[in-house]
């Protein structure tokens, strides 16, 4: 064989073994898509559950006036009641987040968006979780100027004013942070809390002070619980297996 030609099928095999070798972007694309589906974590089937109380003297229910805006007082009877420590009889807090630090994998956001009011000048819920990526809604239900001031500080923060009745505007966060407060710089008094999480295991304490973070898979975690005037707690770990449900109880200290 001539050395042209051997030469000629020698750079040939070199381009097809080099070709074989490398993938095209939709390849790549492909194998991080199947990559991830391989790791995201799935839902299990533990629980946990508790109450978060109050020890010490229990603060008395604060109030105020919503005077100031005609469309507010015309929505409440007399003194409107401080959401900052609502307890029950027994001391139990509502209000409190619990969530998990550690433990736990990162989750896909759920389709169905989270909704925040703005009823009665005051925002509802007071306190709420979300995921990252998953929308909030946010809705102005009076008929009256509100605006929605987000102090995130690792995300994004955003003021947006919301004029009119009815008026909906969406927002989504981009990375995890706990708490993120709102704000309205119209009406004073109006605030709330949100935490954001890159997992669905977390939940806000009712009137009883208790809460419950279902689908959790079998492992070991780490939990805290947060209140806007107390702070966060010490962190509780727990082990679950599947299907097991374990309980974990929170306690702050009220001053005396």
């Amino acid at each position: 064989m001539e050395l042209k030609k051997i030469l000629t099928l020698l750079a040939v095999a070199a381009l097809l073994t080099a070709g074989c070798g490398q993938k095209s972007e939709d390849e790549e694309l492909m194998e991080a898509a199947n990559g991830a589906a391989k790791t995201a974590a799935v839902l299990g089937t533990a629980s946990v559950s508790g109450t978060v109380s109050l020890t010490g003297k229990v603060p008395g229910t604060a109030l105020f006036s919503v005077d100031a805006d005609p469309v507010c007082k015309a929505q409440h009877t007399g003194m409107v009641k401080d959401e900052t420590v609502i307890t029950d009889a027994k001391g139990d807090l509502k209000n409190v987040m619990v969530y998990v630090t550690d433990g736990a994998g990162s989750y896909p956001a759920p389709s169905a968006s989270v909704s925040l009011n703005q009823k009665g000048c005051m925002y509802s819920p007071h306190v709420f979780g979300i995921q990252v990526g998953q929308a909030l809604e946010i809705v102005n239900d009076d008929p009256t100027l509100h605006n929605v001031h987000c102090m995130a500080v690792t995300n994004d923060s955003f003021n947006v004013g919301m004029p009119n009745q009815g008026m909906v505007t969406e927002k989504k966060f981009t990375k995890a942070e706990a708490p993120v407060k709102f704000k309205c710089d119209v009406h004073g008094w109006m605030h709330c809390f949100a935490g954001v999480f890159t997992n669905p295991f977390y939940a806000v304490t009712g009137d009883d002070g208790s809460f419950k973070i279902n689908g959790l898979p079998a492992g070991n975690y780490t939990l805290v619980a947060w209140q806007e005037q107390y702070g966060v707690s010490a962190p509780q770990t727990v082990a679950v297996k599947d299907g097991e449900a374990k309980s974990v109880n929170f306690t702050f200290a009220a001053a005396n």
